[in-house]
Parts: C-alpha cells; sequence; structure tokens
C-alpha cells in the first residue's frame, strides 16, 4: 500500500540522510556525526523516515551498554510514495533545489561533469525509452554506493528529475505557426 505523502522527503536533511544510507547502514550517532549534526536532529529524521518506509533497519548493535539501530535506505522504496496535492510536491521539489544548490557549492573545480535542463517536446517512444535508461542510470548509481570516505572512491552528485509536463491552453502546435 503506497504511503500517501511525499512531505516526508521535504526537507533537505532528509534527502542527506537518504543519500548516506544508501551506500551503507549507520545508527543516528554515526549518520550525525557524518552529517555535522546533532543526534537528536538526525534521530528524528531517522524515524520520520522509517515511519513512511523509506528506511529499514539494517542491524541492531550494542555499543557501550547500549542497543543502537543501523538503518539502510534502499532507493526503490521512494516509489511508494505518492501524492495527489500539489502542494507537497512543490515542497519536494524545493527541498531537492536546495539541496542541490548546498551541493554545488561543494563542486570539485576542473573536474568533469554533466549537467543539462531543457524544456522539450519528443516523440512518445523516444521519452519512454530516455525514461527507462534514467531510471536504470539512478538505480546503477545507488548500487554503486559505498561508505563515505572508502578508499578508491570519489564524492559525486547526482540529481535526476525527468516528468511529462501537463499540456496548456498557451501551448501551440508547430502546425498552428505562421
Amino acid at each position: 500500500m503506497p504511503y500517501d505523502h511525499l512531505r516526508v522527503l521535504a526537507h533537505p536533511l532528509r534527502l542527506r540522510i537518504l543519500s548516506l544510507l544508501t551506500g551503507t547502514p549507520l545508527s543516528a550517532a554515526e549518520a550525525a556525526r557524518e552529517l555535522g549534526e546533532t543526534q537528536a536532529n538526525v534521530s528524528y529524521h531517522l524515524r520520520r523516515l522509517h515511519d513512511a518506509g523509506l528506511l529499514e533497519v539494517a542491524e541492531e548493535v550494542y555499543i557501550r551498554g547500549g542497543r543502537a539501530k543501523r538503518y539502510r535506505h534502499d532507493p526503490a522504496s521512494g516509489k511508494r510514495l505518492t501524492s495527489r496535492d500539489p502542494a507537497e510536491e512543490k515542497l519536494v521539489t524545493k527541498a531537492i533545489a536546495e539541496e542541490l544548490l548546498r551541493r554545488a557549492g561543494q563542486r570539485a573545480p576542473n573536474r568533469p561533469a554533466s549537467l543539462t535542463d531543457a524544456e522539450l517536446s519528443v516523440d512518445p517512444e523516444v521519452w519512454s525509452r530516455l525514461l527507462k535508461q534514467a531510471t536504470a542510470l539512478s538505480q546503477e548509481l545507488h548500487d554503486a554506493a559505498r561508505p563515505p570516505r572508502s578508499p578508491g572512491t570519489v564524492r559525486v552528485s547526482a540529481s535526476v528529475a525527468l516528468f511529462e509536463l501537463a499540456t496548456t491552453d498557451r501551448a501551440v502546435a508547430v502546425e498552428e505557426l505562421p
């Protein structure tokens, strides 16, 4: 059954947590150290993400006489999130844009990159094929994720947002142009 709230993603720290926990399971304390946040703050957001079905408990470990849960993110879990509320979708988009701006400030100078921004019209079959390729690329990136600072790895930013746009009354078919 789908979790009917995208709002859980509408916080930049939650997006960072999901990215971090794709590469390795971490406890609230471990994730807080990695993110430079307080354990209480990260713990709160971990609970919200877990309640939404975006995190699973990968293991429970005993640390200094206490018990800690280590959470892991399965990127496929996001497919269960739905919303019929345009305001919720706007909040999520804003959080993603803010996270992209944060990452852009950390971009390595003089390193290869790819950036595309486009609003265009394509054949439906081409759209379907490219959407499948982008989905496969996203999955491959998530599958390749490793724990932070793993030897032989580089930190990368990946934001993929592909969606079909609604037809508006202002849209003019090519055939109608003078």
